[in-house]
């Protein structure tokens, strides 16, 4: 290890004896001691071991290089996924158009939704007394699984058999933003890591041209959390995520300017290194190391950052198989990049749909009507990813994760309390599918299930951080204890509040 990463670990732990908790955590004469000793008659040695075991000291503080901070790292134990490919709908597409089939519902379509769905409930939009509505596409068994799906997703059924669904997940918030937080932070609300940031701090990435954690976004716009759902949060800033386009130039700004040269940029990045090294030297601020890292890393980007994601260097039948969109930033564009991205070693991709909301607001909204263009432009892609990944041995080792921030209710939406011209469906965070594959998880089952309307979970409902916990078990981590010390507390994706690991989704 390199003194200036020994000079910086002993300055952030003389900044953390500073601070309260750690007084009352650590110190032998803290409240708590003082409190356990006359209780137990422990004394302040056995105490200090105490806390040092249970309160899940960041394992990497002693083996990390502040110098070179996405150095590839080895996991707590033996992973069965390497790298992550995250899905995220934005907008929360409806289960019961997709994956969860409700005769039931569809037998009292148009009737009156009961009192009992609505008292103490909240809506974003539902007023009065709506419609129960059944699903607009039909349903069948499919695979060797036998499991249900719409025909809405056509290429995604042929490989049915590799998906393992979560069909109880569940959320306590029901708009868009805070709701996309919780899947991506852990937290409802802002300032904390996403999990791709967790991941590439704990294992570092294997590419050292590349970002660790790279976000591509389509649809239009980008979701309602914003770029918060890729931030780094209290860890350094070199592990946010870093946003790439899958059309033009991969990061803005990457190219040098017109008369500026590769030899000339090399001599400005020597200069600002040389700047901010002293700056480091006097303050030990260890961000400004990153800083250094960031410039370095944008040096080297500037080669493999365009390589990577140049699409059309593919094969024509293979950009045919994603149904790409030539100049154009599109799901299917960016499902062939995360394969390249994948394969060059970047740990955790991340890619945003936009456009699910399925209110019934206008055509682009209806169920009927824009729910269909969602589909499709989804449906090829993914398909094509998790076939491309096996056919490549890649995804034995890839986590793929499709889904939104919540579901949508069995019952029409009926804002003001009157009948709308398109239909639509309300947010539901009371129970929404998932689907993982790949990457360790067991393929061609489903885990959990909802009620004859798929309103509520009656059984093996799953905790946002339930799978971020078995997620991160897949990557080798006791989720329990990759934490990282802000404000005096051990900071972790999971909180504060129990998780588990979720043992039937594993191989």
């Amino acid at each position: 290890m390199t003194d200036d990463a020994l000079t910086t670990n002993a300055h952030r732990r003389r900044l953390q004896a500073q601070t309260r908790r750690h007084f009352l955590d650590t110190c032998a004469t803290g409240l708590g001691a003082m409190f356990l000793g006359t209780m137990g008659g422990l004394t302040p040695r056995v105490l200090r071991a105490s806390a040092r075991e249970t309160s899940g000291e960041p394992r990497l503080d002693f083996t990390r290089d502040p110098a070179r901070p996405l150095a590839p790292l080895p996991p707590q134990f033996a992973p069965k996924a390497r790298r992550v490919i995250f899905l995220h709908m934005a907008g929360a597409p409806s289960q019961l158009e997709l994956f969860e089939h409700k005769p039931v519902l569809a037998r009292f379509d148009g009737s009156d939704c009961p009192a009992s769905f609505l008292k103490g409930r909240r809506f974003a939009f539902i007023s009065g007394v709506p419609k129960l509505l059944g699903s607009q596409y039909p349903f069948h068994q499919a695979g060797k699984s036998g499991q249900w799906i719409s025909d809405r997703l056509p290429f995604l059924e042929k490989h049915i058999d590799e998906l393992c669904f979560v069909r109880s997940m569940h959320t306590d918030q029901f708009n868009h933003a805070p709701a996309q937080l919780l899947v991506q932070t852990g937290n409802a609300r802002l300032g904390y890591a996403s999990f791709g940031s967790w991941v590439t701090y704990g294992l570092g990435t294997e590419n050292q041209n590349l970002p660790g954690f790279i976000v591509l976004v389509s649809g239009g716009k980008s979701p309602d959390g914003g770029k918060q759902l890729w931030g780094s949060g209290f860890l350094p800033s070199v592990y946010q995520g870093v946003q790439c386009r899958s059309q033009g130039e991969p990061v803005l700004y990457l190219r040098n300017p017109p008369g500026v040269s590769r030899p000339l940029r090399r001599q400005m990045l020597d200069a600002i290194d040389a700047i901010n090294r002293d700056t480091y030297a006097e303050f030990g601020n260890p961000e400004t190391l990153t800083r250094i890292a960031q410039y370095e890393m944008a040096f080297r980007m500037q080669l493999d950052a365009s390589d990577a994601m140049d699409i059309h260097k593919e094969p024509a039948e293979v950009q045919a198989r994603y149904g790409v969109a030539a100049g154009k930033a599109s799901f299917a564009n960016n499902c062939l990049v995360a394969r390249r991205l994948a394969e060059r070693g970047v740990r955790f991709i991340q890619l945003y749909h936009w456009g699910w909301d399925s209110h019934g607001a206008g055509e682009a909204e209806a169920l009927n009507l824009g729910f269909k263009d969602r589909c499709r432009e989804v449906d090829q892609p993914m398909a094509a990813l998790l076939a491309d990944l096996k056919e490549r041995g890649m995804l034995d080792d890839t986590l793929v994760v499709w889904g939104g921030e919540f579901g949508r209710t069995p019952m029409r939406e009926n804002r003001d309390g009157q009948k709308m011209k398109f239909i639509g469906r309300d947010h539901s965070p009371s129970a929404y599918t998932m689907w993982m594959a790949g990457g360790g998880v067991r393929p061609g089952v489903s885990y959990g299930e909802t009620d004859d309307m798929g309103y509520e979970i009656v059984r093996d409902p799953v905790e946002i951080r339930d799978l971020h916990a078995t997620m991160l078990y897949l990557l080798g981590f006791d989720h329990r204890k990759l934490n990282y010390s802000y404000q005096g507390l051990d900071q972790k994706l999971t909180s504060v509040k129990p998780a588990r690991v979720i043992a039937e989704l594993l191989a």
